[in-house]
């Protein structure tokens, strides 16, 4: 299954240590860390893998999956800052041990607790290596005792204020995971985390990944769309106008913003050229 990852079009694949392998089997786990993450990176995909929190075994996991050379090492359970320089420094012994650049550990804290949130900023900004943080589903409604629903309701302002501090701290924010195993219910959550300003979102299976992908895609209406917005307001800015309607909608500066950023995305995904 593990090898079969690339297959789902998911962009970055990360091998799970923590909740998914019994405790008993994470020495099996640690010893197919090397197979997967060579195969990962055969295929083009950013190769990651979720260690156990330093507390309960995710020192040796750390060991054992660094050798491996993944680019990201994800943490769980994340609730400050500390925690994530304790892995940092972790890392960087491990990558002189093993003979890897320095610095070329990305880490990815998963945030799954109210505590996690409120510290969200601060851990995100606690090291050099944090390039996104992940908001959890299932861990962040246990520990707010809320009642899990399909329209995600529950953890409209976790995501919201998630997604505020990371954008805050600039880092990229991955939402969190829709756990029914429905597609037109992560599609539907996939366009919420659009409409918040997500461009990242975790999945748990493998056949949710190109529903997200399709949604969080700039396509090629929205593409023309963006681009005749941008056209039309440099052309009324040419004129001495500061806003210019467009189907309706008043564009402003803010507005533009928003434009040249989706077609930036679009030409990172290869949606449009130059």
């Amino acid at each position: 299954m593990l090898l079969s990852g690339p297959a789902s079009q998911a962009d970055v694949l990360i091998q799970e240590m923590e909740d998914f392998v019994p405790r008993g089997r994470r020495g099996e786990a640690r010893a197919l860390c090397g197979e997967v993450v060579a195969a990962w990176k055969a295929a083009q995909a950013v190769a990651g893998v979720r260690i156990n929190p330093f507390w309960d075994g995710g020192c040796d996991d750390l060991e054992a999956v660094m050798a491996a050379a993944p680019h990201l090492v994800a943490l769980p359970k994340v609730s400050t800052p500390e925690q994530v320089r304790d892995l940092d420094r972790a890392v960087t012994d491990l990558e002189d041990r093993f003979g890897l650049p320095s610095g070329s550990t990305e880490l990815l804290p998963n945030i799954e607790s109210a505590q996690g949130l409120m510290q969200t900023h601060a851990i995100a900004v606690s090291s050099p290596r944090v390039t996104a943080c992940l908001v959890a589903s299932e861990d962040m409604a246990a520990d707010l005792g809320a009642e899990r629903g399909r329209d995600g309701q529950e953890l409209a302002y976790v995501r919201a204020r998630f997604h505020l501090e990371c954008v805050a701290a600039g880092v990229v924010s991955v939402d969190c995971p829709y756990t029914w195993s429905d597609e037109a219910g992560v599609e539907a959550e996939a366009r919420t985390a659009r409409r918040l300003g997500y461009t990242a979102k975790s999945a748990v299976m493998a056949s949710h990944a190109v529903v997200v992908n399709r949604i969080l895609t700039p396509s090629q209406s929205e593409v023309d769309r963006a681009g005749a917005m941008v056209t039309a307001f440099e052309r009324a800015r040419a004129d001495g106008v500061d806003r210019v309607e467009v189907d309706g909608n008043l564009i402003e500066v803010p507005s533009v913003h928003n434009a040249r950023r989706l077609l930036e995305r679009a030409r990172a995904f290869g949606v449009i050229e130059g």
